[in-house]
C-alpha cells in the first residue's frame, strides 16, 4: 500500500474484483500469507489458559466469512491491495471492517503495515477528518512503536524514546498521544528504578532519577506473571525426596551431574546449562532417577519432532520408565477454540488446572518468550519443581523477552553448568569452536562438514537447492525429507522466502491452489497453532473449504482458514524457527547480514550427521563468530523476580 492519489472508478472496480477473488479463495481454503517479519519471527500467538468462550465452530466460520467479505468491500473501496485482506482479518478478527471504519489507524495492528500506509488508509476512510493530531492516530502509533520494539525482543521502551519517535512521524502532541494509549490499557507505564554505582554515594552526588518506560500490556503483564510464577515455585518448593534417597541417587555421579540432580530435586526452579547432547543425557537421567522413586515427572521438548528424537535416539537411551516425554505445547494441552481471540492459542493447563506433576524438565528452554514462560509457570502447581535446560549463551527467543537469561541474572535460582565432554566428530568440534568464538576448519573425512562458497545471494540460493535436491541425497544417502535448510532471516535475497521459492519450484511446483500452498509442500509453523508448536514442520496433504490438511509429526491436522496464515513454506526455515529440533542433514545459508556467534552456533548445532555451510558472507562470518553477541534486549524480569 502506497501513498498515491485516489483511484479512478475503473481502478476501484478492478481492485474490487481482485479483492473479491482473494476473499473467496481465503474463505474457501486458506488465509493469505502474512509478510515475513524481521528475523523470521512471526507475530507471536497469544498463549492463554483455557476459558469458557461461547460460539460453535459453524457460527465462528459463518462470522469469519461475513467479516471477510465486509473487509474486502472496505479495502476495495479505499484502494488497499487485496493481499492485505486475509492478514487484516487474521489479526483483527471478524469485526475488522467495523473496527477500521471507527478507527482506521487500527490498521497498524496488522504486521507489515507502516505509518504512512495507515495514514493513507485513514484519509480514504475519513476524508478531511483525518488529521495528524487525531487522538486515534497518536494512540495507534504509540502501540505500533512498542509492538515494533517487541518484535526486536524488547518488553519495554524508554518513554523518552517513544516521544522522540512520535515527533518524527508528525504527532503534534506526543505526550497526549502517550496518555491516550495509556487510557486504552493496551500500553502500560512502568517505572524502572535506577542502578546505583559507587559514584551515586559520593558526597554531593545527585541520586539518579527513576526512568519511565512503556510497554505493550500483553508483554508487560506476561513478564510480571512469569516472575510471580517463578517466585511462587521457589517459595512453595520442598525436597521431592528425602536426604537418604537423594544421596543414593547421587552415588557414583560426577560432581556436575550430582549438583544438577540435587538442584532439580531440592529447589523449585533451577537452570541447567550444557551442550545439547550433554543436556539431553543429563535431563533424561534426572527424570528417570526421580520417576524411579515415585516422583511424577515429565520432560518437555520444543516440538513433537524433538520429543520423538529424545525417545528414539540410541545415544541418549536411558531407563526412563514412568517419564512422560512430549512437547511443551502438547504438555500444556492446547485446544482448538474457534471463538478465541484472533491469533490466540488456548491451553487447558494453567492456574485453574495445573499439571499433575511434581517435576517438569524443559529442554531448550531458551526458546521460551515471556508469554510462554508465564503460561508454563502458572501451569506448575505449588510445590512442583521446574528445571530449565539450555546451551550457554544461546540466542534469545523469537518472541519478546529473554526469560532464561534474566532468571539466571537475578541470582535467585541455582544454575548448574555441565562439564563439557570432549567434542565427538567434526560436527561437535565445529560447534564447540564456534561457541568459543573461533570459526575453525575441521577435518571431516566422512564429509560431515562441507563448506560451499557463494559469491552472491543468488548463487547461495542456487547452491542450497543443488545441495538439497542432488548432492546430499546422492553422495551421503540422506533423503530430501531429512534435509533442513536454515538461514538467519526470512527476508533478503538469500533469506528463507527466496530459498523456499526456489526449493518449491524444484521439489513441488504448483499453482499454490490453497493460499499459496499445494499438496506435497513442506510447511513450518511460524506462530503457534492449536495443532503444533512454533517451529514444527509438516507436509500439506490437501485442503478445501474446511481448511488445510497437514501431516505433522504429532499426527494429521486440519488447520482452519483463519489460522492458515501462521504457516509458511518449510523447506527453508529461520534459525529461530529451527531451534530445538535437530535434523540428519542441515544446509546453513550464511549471508552477511543478521549474523552473531549464538545464531551461528545454533545453526551449526542443528545437524546430526551432516552440515553444509553455504558461505555467502565472506570474512563477515568469521568476524561475527569472533566478536558479535546476540543483540541486547530491554527487559524487566530479572528485577521483578528479585522484588
Amino acid at each position: 500500500m502506497t501513498d498515491t492519489p485516489d483511484p479512478t472508478p475503473a481502478e476501484r472496480a478492478a481492485r474490487a474484483a481482485e479483492a473479491m477473488r482473494a476473499a473467496e479463495a481465503a474463505a474457501g481454503a486458506l488465509d493469505g500469507r502474512r509478510d515475513e517479519e524481521r528475523g523470521g519471527a512471526a507475530e507471536p500467538a497469544r498463549a492463554a489458559p483455557a476459558e469458557s468462550v461461547p460460539g460453535s465452530p459453524a457460527q465462528a466460520g459463518a462470522a469469519a466469512r461475513t467479516g471477510l467479505l465486509a473487509l474486502t468491500e472496505l479495502f476495495s473501496a479505499t484502494g488497499v491491495p487485496a493481499p492485505l485482506v486475509s492478514r487484516a482479518a487474521a489479526r483483527l478478527g471478524p469485526d475488522a471492517a467495523a473496527g477500521l471504519r471507527a478507527d482506521p489507524w487500527r490498521l497498524l495492528l496488522v504486521p507489515g503495515v507502516r505509518p504512512p500506509q495507515a495514514d493513507h488508509f485513514a484519509r480514504a476512510v475519513l476524508g478531511r477528518d483525518a488529521a495528524p493530531g487525531d487522538p486515534r492516530r497518536g494512540r495507534a502509533l504509540v502501540l505500533h512503536l512498542l509492538t515494533e520494539a517487541a518484535r526486536d525482543g524488547h518488553t519495554v521502551t524508554p518513554a523518552a524514546d517513544v516521544v522522540s519517535a512520535l515527533e518524527r512521524v508528525r504527532v503534534p502532541d506526543p505526550q497526549a498521544a502517550v496518555e491516550a494509549a495509556l487510557d486504552e490499557a493496551e500500553v502500560l507505564s512502568l517505572t524502572e528504578e535506577p542502578e546505583f554505582d559507587e559514584a551515586a554515594f559520593e558526597e554531593g552526588a545527585e541520586p539518579p532519577e527513576p526512568e519511565e518506560t512503556l510497554g505493550p500490556a500483553r508483554w508487560a503483564l506476561a513478564e510480571e506473571a512469569a516472575a510471580e510464577g517463578f517466585q511462587r515455585l521457589s517459595l512453595t518448593a520442598v525436597p521431592l525426596l528425602d536426604d537418604v534417597a537423594v544421596k543414593g541417587l547421587r552415588d557414583g555421579l560426577p560432581e556436575d551431574r550430582s549438583l544438577a540432580l540435587t538442584a532439580a530435586l531440592r529447589t523449585g526452579v533451577s537452570v541447567l546449562r550444557g551442550t545439547p547432547d550433554d543436556l539431553a543425557r543429563t535431563a533424561l537421567a534426572i527424570a528417570a532417577a526421580a520417576a524411579g522413586q515415585g516422583v511424577r515427572t515429565a520432560v518437555a521438548a520444543p516440538t513433537d519432532r524433538a520429543a520423538a528424537d529424545l525417545h528414539t535416539d540410541a545415544d541418549l537411551h536411558t531407563d526412563a520408565e514412568g517419564v512422560a516425554v512430549t512437547s511443551l505445547h502438547r504438555l500444556l494441552e492446547p485446544r482448538d477454540e474457534p471463538a478465541a481471540a484472533p491469533g490466540a492459542v488456548v491451553y487447558e493447563r494453567g492456574e485453574r488446572r495445573p499439571f499433575d506433576l511434581d517435576l517438569v524438565v524443559v529442554m531448550d528452554a531458551s526458546v521460551l518468550d515471556v508469554e510462554l514462560c508465564a503460561v508454563l509457570a502458572e501451569a506448575c502447581p505449588d510445590g512442583a519443581h521446574l528445571v530449565l535446560c539450555a546451551e550457554p549463551d544461546a540466542p534469545p527467543p523469537a518472541g519478546p523477552g529473554r526469560p532464561l537469561d534474566d532468571l539466571e541474572a537475578s541470582e535467585t535460582v541455582p544454575v548448574v553448568t555441565l562439564d563439557a565432554a570432549p567434542p565427538s566428530g567434526p560436527l561437535g568440534e565445529l560447534a564447540d569452536a564456534v561457541r568459543g568464538g573461533d570459526l575453525a576448519a575441521v577435518d571431516a573425512p566422512g564429509r560431515e562438514v562441507v563448506i560451499v562458497p557463494a559469491a552472491s545471494p543468488g548463487e547461495a540460493v542456487h547452491r542450497a537447492v543443488q545441495l538439497v535436491t542432488d548432492s546430499i541425497p546422492r553422495a551421503l544417502g540422506i533423503a530430501v525429507e531429512d534435509v533442513q535448510v536454515v538461514a538467519p532471516a526470512a527476508g533478503g535475497e538469500a533469506g528463507t522466502g527466496a530459498l523456499n521459492a526456489a526449493l518449491k519450484e524444484r521439489l513441488n511446483p504448483g499453482p499454490g491452489r490453497f493460499g499459496g500452498l499445494d499438496p506435497g509442500d513442506r510447511v513450518v509453523v511460524a506462530a503457534p497453532l492449536p495443532h503444533a508448536a512454533l517451529g514444527e514442520t509438516g507436509v500439506v496433504t490437501g485442503g478445501g473449504p474446511h481448511g488445510l490438511e497437514v501431516d505433522f509429526p504429532g499426527g494429521a491436522a486440519v488447520v482452519a482458514p483463519a489460522d492458515a496464515s501462521r504457516l509458511r513454506h518449510g523447506w527453508a526455515v529461520t534459525v529461530a524457527q529451527a531451534r530445538g529440533t535437530r535434523r540428519p542433514a542441515v544446509v546453513a545459508v550464511m549471508p552477511p547480514a543478521g549474523l552473531s556467534r549464538p545464531l551461528v552456533a545454533t545453526a551449526f548445532g542443528l545437524a546430526r550427521r551432516h552440515l553444509s555451510v553455504v558461505q555467502a558472507s565472506g570474512p563477515e562470518l568469521a568476524r561475527a563468530v569472533r566478536d558479535d553477541a546476540a543483540p541486547a534486549r530491554r527487559t524487566r524480569l530479572a528485577k521483578l523476580v528479585i522484588h
